[in-house]
């Protein structure tokens, strides 16, 4: 088996010395072992290695995979996508539920379980935009742009001093977002938006008094 995978290591594992493994490898002479396996059993075990070695690579591709898409900012919550690129995605995730579970495609995906559903149950005679639900079932439900603006009016610096649910009403005064402080609230804590904040720091005096005896100088406060 060795020399079959030609990787020494597979018989370091079980207990062979290191240099007699790999002079397996290096001289053709007959192996002297115990003739306790059979050759199904030997072919049997080089499979299983082979495949723990496949198995390994896939994880670290899957890893890699995974460490890119979130470096890359994909987030499906907040990107339109057309009717060919959902059919798509989807089929996708379907493939992929007969070797994992749905839940940890969706959250690599960074897709909630409510859109992937809706969009399985989309007739085609009804046409969509990209929302988690139907537009006539939800006629209050705020729009892609509208969530856009609000993410900007709450990680503007320009408005950093005032509180969000008074920035709800500003919205509203200035005709661009008309939403509750409810709502506001809600879409910080699901996109964790972070209000900016700039704290000034005065600098600490660093030349005080100095003195080199006891008593050499007293301070009185008067008020």
């Amino acid at each position: 088996m060795v020399r079959r995978i030609g990787d020494s290591r597979i018989a370091a594992d079980l207990g062979v010395p290191a240099s007699t493994a790999r002079g397996w490898l290096t001289h053709e002479r007959p192996v002297v072992s115990l003739d306790v396996l059979d050759r199904e059993t030997q072919e049997l075990q080089a499979e299983v290695v082979l495949l723990r070695r496949r198995l390994s690579k896939l994880r670290a591709l899957l890893r890699f995979v995974v460490t890119l898409l979130h470096l890359s900012g994909l987030d499906l919550e907040r990107r339109r996508l057309d009717e060919g690129e959902k059919n798509l995605l989807v089929r996708a995730v379907d493939r992929g539920r007969e070797h994992a579970s749905l839940a940890s495609l969706l959250r690599c995906l960074r897709m909630s379980p409510s859109r992937y559903h809706a969009w399985r149950r989309r007739r085609k005679k009804c046409e969509l935009a990209d929302q988690s639900s139907c537009p006539k079932s939800s006629p209050e439900q705020l729009t892609f742009d509208e969530v856009q603006a609000i993410g900007d009016l709450v990680t503007s610096t320009d408005y950093r001093h005032v509180p969000t649910g008074r920035l709800a009403v500003l919205a509203q005064r200035l005709g661009r977002v008309h939403a509750s402080a409810t709502t506001w609230y809600r879409l910080v804590r699901k996109f964790r938006w972070r209000r900016p904040r700039v704290r000034v720091h005065p600098p600490k005096p660093k030349i005080g008094l100095r003195t080199d005896r006891p008593d050499a100088a007293w301070h009185v406060d008067i008020g």
